[in-house]
């Protein structure tokens, strides 16, 4: 097999979006300090909110694009306000962590893209637990803490359309068809085996979509004349014909273009490398809000410019 390499074309535009990443002014949105006081009435007993949820949300996608903690944030957020000359105040670390733990709720929205062909996974993320030179050097000791991130990426774009925050042991299944409600009409859903059951491909074809999801090596043709059941039987069926339950998956997914599933584990990466996997909030609802943020900045990040180019062989 030739070996080949992915050359970019686009060099120009996409290092002035690298060099935008660290502009200030591209993170403090414009219409966010316009809307930076609350004047909503709630109806609740109690004093209202001094600050919109647009101005605390601001303030933590900048805390987790320049990895700061909440103390440090309130200066940060406090000097920038001074250099702009915005007379608004700042709240304190305290207000920004308490109205952090109810704000994953009022986010209706990852991105505005409206995604037809998406793709998700999951990782995970870490709470408390050594590095990894401690545990492979010593072995891992017993407090050890970590969250599960699914997500739901758009083909085209590379945004996070949707993402959700669980306990580790929360398996892809109900993740995915929660996920799935939220989504409106979808063409194409790509993932790997864990998808395969028959909630994950029902919800599917509810939203109107055909599942590339590869089936298991055992599985068989169920003989169905229609729905998802009948899309699976068809993939079971191509693989056949391309070889045996073993050798016939990899034609397969190429013909199928199931290597696309690949840009959300690339997505996940540039989390991790970029903002880090480790979560900074110690507790379940802060926590929901700190991973929706990061989805947010990587979003934030994709409008700007991404790479475009194609793969090129490599002589030998």
């Amino acid at each position: 097999m030739q070996k080949s390499r992915y050359k970019i074309n686009n060099w120009s535009d996409y290092n002035k979006a690298l060099i935008q990443r660290g502009s200030i002014s591209i993170w403090i949105d414009e219409n966010c300090i316009k809307k930076w006081i609350s004047y909503d009435s709630t109806g609740k007993a109690g004093r209202p909110s001094t600050y919109s949820d647009d101005a605390i949300l601001m303030l933590l996608i900048l805390r987790e694009r320049f990895g700061l903690t909440l103390r440090c944030l309130q200066g940060f957020a406090q000097s920038i306000f001074k250099l702009m000359n915005i007379e608004f105040p700042v709240p304190s670390y305290t207000q920004i962590c308490r109205r952090a733990k109810k704000l994953y709720k009022k986010i209706v929205r990852l991105s505005k893209v409206s995604a037809s062909h998406i793709i998700f996974d999951s990782t995970g993320l870490k709470v408390y637990g050594e590095g990894e030179w401690k545990v492979r050097t010593h072995g891992k000791s017993k407090r050890r803490i970590w969250r599960k991130l699914h997500v739901g990426i758009d083909v085209e774009t590379q945004d996070f359309i949707v993402c959700e925050l669980t306990d580790h042991g929360v398996g892809e299944v109900p993740s995915a068809v929660r996920m799935l409600d939220k989504l409106d009409k979808i063409e194409t859903f790509r993932g790997d085996g864990a998808y395969d059951p028959n909630e994950v491909r029902k919800k599917i074809s509810e939203k109107g979509g055909r599942a590339i999801i590869p089936p298991p090596r055992h599985a068989t043709i169920k003989g169905a004349k229609d729905g998802w059941i009948q899309n699976r039987d068809e993939d079971i069926a191509s693989i056949l014909e391309l070889g045996t339950r073993e050798t016939g998956r990899r034609p397969w997914k190429e013909k199928i273009k199931y290597f696309k599933r690949s840009l959300v584990e690339t997505s996940i990466f540039r989390i991790k490398k970029m903002l880090g996997d480790q979560l900074k909030g110690r507790i379940m609802e802060t926590q929901h809000t700190e991973a929706y943020c990061k989805c947010l900045v990587i979003n934030k990040m994709n409008q700007l410019g991404l790479p475009k180019g194609k793969w090129v062989p490599v002589a030998a």
